[in-house]
């Protein structure tokens, strides 16, 4: 399997997610765009959003702490989710670990294959 097969792969498993919807948005772009003139415009436009959605651990801790998270949540969901990026910064993790994030990870793996 060539890394461009994998990088599309994994762009579809990114898209099963709960994520960022401009994040979908650019992935599908770049899904429609292989193999026409456009794929490179949107696979940098894809890689762009990638690399600001996703979020490191702190930010993830700092909006789920706030009152804006808990707004936006609820209390409950707000503290179940602070309490576990705490618990994966404990562990030495950097990034969050959601599913859309830590596909988001593996794409950012890729990057050189992505822009080729």
């Amino acid at each position: 399997m060539s890394n461009k097969d994998i990088i599309i792969e994994k762009t579809k498993k990114l898209l099963e997610t709960h994520c960022y919807p401009g994040l979908k948005t650019a992935a599908n772009e770049w899904l429609e765009a292989i193999g026409t003139d456009k794929e490179k415009e949107a696979a940098k436009n894809y890689l762009a959003v990638l690399e600001d959605s996703v979020m490191d651990i702190d930010s993830v801790i700092n909006l789920f702490d706030s009152d804006e998270g808990v707004k936006k949540f609820g209390a409950e969901m707000a503290n179940k989710i602070a309490s576990h990026a705490k618990e994966v910064k404990a562990r030495g993790g950097k990034y969050c670990d959601c599913p859309a994030c830590s596909a988001g990870l593996e794409l950012l793996k890729y990057k050189e294959d992505l822009l080729a």
